[in-house]
């Protein structure tokens, strides 16, 4: 990796990092900002695997490189290897899945913070390719905003959940 690439590689995980601590944060004092982060942060994400997926699929085997576990490396190098944009598919399609639940309320909304938790916490083990711990601080956010009182439809305000109720 050239000085360049480990410097935006430093720059990204550092602010992934930073980004993470701010939606714990906000999983305390603003569930409806938390939402709509998770919401943008999976839609992003879901975006860029399907492009990627798509045109460059080799792009993922570098994470082999970078888990912390032998069983994904093994999993990456193996069978993944051979099945990458039908996987990055897969997982595409569920982030875009995540992001449009946190738009809404009830089984719906909680399916989608429980998705997201599992995928948080599943993708852990790729270490530095998943900017580890940043997944971790974010499913801990995503507990926190699962554990308070339910606000509604994440466009609707506070004093219009009680009036349409």
């Amino acid at each position: 990796m050239s000085n360049l690439n480990y410097n935006i590689f430093l720059a990204l995980y550092i602010i992934s990092n930073l980004l993470a601590l701010a939606m714990l944060w906000a999983g305390w004092k603003n569930q409806r900002i938390l939402r709509l982060l998770v919401s943008l942060i999976f839609a992003w994400a879901s975006w860029t695997n399907w492009n990627e997926g798509v045109i460059a699929p080799q792009f993922y085997m570098d994470y082999a490189n970078l888990a912390f576990l032998p069983l994904y490396r093994h999993f990456i190098n193996g069978w993944f290897s051979r099945h990458i944009t039908l996987v990055v598919g897969f997982i595409a399609t569920c982030q875009s899945l995540i992001a449009i639940s946190m738009l809404f309320k009830g089984w719906l909304f909680k399916t989608g913070a429980i998705g997201a938790i599992i995928f948080l916490i599943a993708i852990a083990p790729l270490g530095f390719g998943a900017a580890f711990p940043c997944t971790l601080i974010m499913a801990a956010a995503i507990l926190l905003m699962l554990r308070k009182k339910e606000i509604g439809y994440l466009w609707q305000s506070g004093a219009g959940k009680i009036a349409a109720d």
